[in-house]
């Protein structure tokens, strides 16, 4: 995902979003309202999702009682709904790369402040189940702390005069356009993760959007780079994933001229949410024949209009026959790049084989290599294992 190159600028502080860009928040309010919705005879079906991103709690409750046409208040409504709230904070967890971006940022000593529109109290809350995070943030805003929230600026000044520096030198890292917008309005740079799928195009007022945090490059904007890509690939595993063929060496592969199966998500939806989409490498055991060498694409199939993300491997090896029906074991390891769309055929093709190029090379580092050996690539998978 690119960014606006004439517009970048450099920075010496970064501010962060909570829910829906640190945490996985999406998945547990979605399955508290299935649940709550129940006693108004309603059925969640994820109407007003994009709308509701990144809106404080009261304006969220009544844009939900709106698009459900509840006979409630919003004061009612968040009553009745923050008990199924408070049990499920432990169950919201880390997004890929957000451990990883407040440890280094923290680590480089640049400072970090956290704001969000959630109140002050849940977002303590929220932090109590990732150790270590409270300890590294300067600075925490939460929505009650301000006059106006998102997509109000005054959070994010506020942040900025806390942190004493001016908001030209702050990023922003933001899921919703609420935020966006006030980190825009605040002066700020700001890079957009969206939170919610294919919508990359709503986020189009941002500096620059990525697919997951895993794809930030701080160097862009001044800060300290990471130091962990190797080869052009970054260590993340192992996690695995197991179940049989649905599609073997079948659709894509001849033209691509590489071995490609499908297997289906079932089982494995609790992995998936919290697994950015993207192109992945690592191990493949397959039941009859062997351990071979893999690149792994997770993500919303365009062809397929998947309500779930798909799971596509591509074993890099030759194969004379098809092996539908078998059994398949992943062993993932690192990461290669976000999804992304490309103009041509030949230009997929192209990415694909430099993928392979780049998982081939990177899977005889021993870093990587030293995985080919695990029993759970040649024994009975147990699902959901991470």
């Amino acid at each position: 995902m690119a960014m606006k190159s004439l517009t970048r600028k450099l920075v010496s502080c970064v501010i962060l979003d909570l829910d829906g860009t640190l945490i996985n928040t999406e998945g547990v309010v979605e399955d508290v309202l299935k649940v709550f919705l129940v006693k108004y005879g309603k059925q969640w079906d994820g109407r007003g999702t994009l709308n509701r991103t990144g809106k404080a709690p009261i304006e969220a409750a009544a844009s939900i009682i709106e698009d459900y046409g509840l006979p409630c208040t919003t004061e009612e409504f968040m009553t009745d709904i923050a008990p199924l709230f408070s049990d499920c904070w432990s169950k919201m967890v880390a997004l890929p790369g957000a451990e990883r971006l407040i440890k280094h940022l923290h680590n480089r000593g640049v400072p970090i402040a956290l704001a969000s529109n959630s109140p002050k109290a849940s977002i303590e809350t929220k932090l109590s189940y990732h150790h270590g995070w409270k300890e590294r943030f300067s600075v925490i805003i939460g929505g009650d702390e301000v006059r106006e929230g998102k997509p109000s600026p005054e959070i994010f000044l506020e942040a900025a005069n806390k942190l004493s520096v001016d908001p030209s030198s702050c990023l922003v890292v933001e899921d919703s356009l609420p935020g966006i917008t006030a980190g825009k309005a605040a002066g700020m740079a700001v890079v957009a993760v969206p939170s919610v799928p294919n919508q990359t195009h709503v986020y189009s007022c941002a500096d620059e959007v990525i697919n997951s945090l895993l794809d930030l490059h701080l160097e862009n904007w001044g800060l300290p780079p990471f130091q962990d890509w190797i080869e052009g690939t970054l260590p993340i595993g192992p996690w695995y994933i197991g179940g049989p063929v649905i599609k073997g060496y079948g659709r894509g592969s001849k033209v691509l001229g590489i071995p490609t199966a499908n297997i289906s998500p079932n089982g494995f939806s609790d992995i998936l949410s919290v697994s950015a989409s993207g192109v992945y490498f690592g191990w493949a055991g397959l039941s009859t024949r062997g351990i071979y060498k893999m690149v792994m694409s997770i993500g919303w199939n365009p062809y397929f209009h998947n309500a779930e993300k798909t799971i596509e491997p591509w074993l890099l090896h030759d194969f004379n026959e098809d092996f539908y029906g078998e059994e398949l074991r992943l062993a993932i390891v690192g990461y290669i790049r976000p999804e992304a769309n490309f103009p041509s055929l030949d230009d997929l093709i192209k990415r694909i084989h430099e993928d392979r190029r780049i998982a081939e090379k990177a899977l005889d580092l021993p870093l990587y290599s030293s995985y080919k050996g695990a029993p759970y690539l040649i024994t009975p998978l147990v699902q959901d294992d991470r």
